[in-house]
């Protein structure tokens, strides 16, 4: 595995002992617990284009609308206008909850994840504004303001969050 993909592993019930706080806005999954039910309405304000800055560099996210019970995105990382590393993926939703699927490449689309391969994140929590998914947390600051908190694992350290702050980015 390469240093960015240890780097990135790469987002309507309250929360009681069946989940973990991972860090300041982001939790973990718990085995044995169930997702609470929701469904694409809760985070239809993710829709759009978004653009910020992290990690030094530039990030972009790409949110389409709800259709056929899933939104897809796309992702991009570049530093001094080089892209770093992709992610395409789903939120879904299924059996009355929803599931966030998502695979990382590297500039060339060489994928990181094997064939049939894929992260996956459960939902936890959802509230007004945030969507708590496992290691994951969406967060709607304004109609053109997001922030998404990450749980980023790494191989010989704790992991640590970051938070990645997005502007709905309007194209000239």
């Amino acid at each position: 595995m390469n240093t960015m993909k240890h780097l990135i592993i790469l987002l309507l019930f309250p929360v009681f002992s069946c989940f973990s706080q991972s860090g300041q806005h982001t939790m973990f999954w718990k085995e044995g617990t169930i997702s609470p039910a929701a469904d694409l309405q809760v985070i239809d304000w993710l829709t759009g284009h978004w653009r910020g800055e992290a990690m030094g560099g530039v990030t972009e996210e790409i949110w389409s609308p709800t259709m056929a019970g899933s939104k897809m995105f796309s992702f991009k990382m570049a530093i001094k206008e080089e892209v770093i590393f992709y992610e395409f993926g789903a939120m879904s939703q299924e059996n009355g909850t929803l599931v966030l699927r998502l695979k990382h490449f590297n500039a060339d689309l060489k994928g990181w994840e094997e064939k049939d391969e894929r992260e996956e994140f459960r939902l936890i929590k959802v509230t007004p504004g945030k969507v708590f998914f496992d290691g994951f947390t969406f967060e709607k600051i304004s109609e053109n303001e997001i922030n998404m908190y990450v749980l980023m694992e790494h191989k010989d350290k704790p992991s640590e969050e970051l938070k990645f702050n997005y502007k709905r980015y309007i194209s000239k």
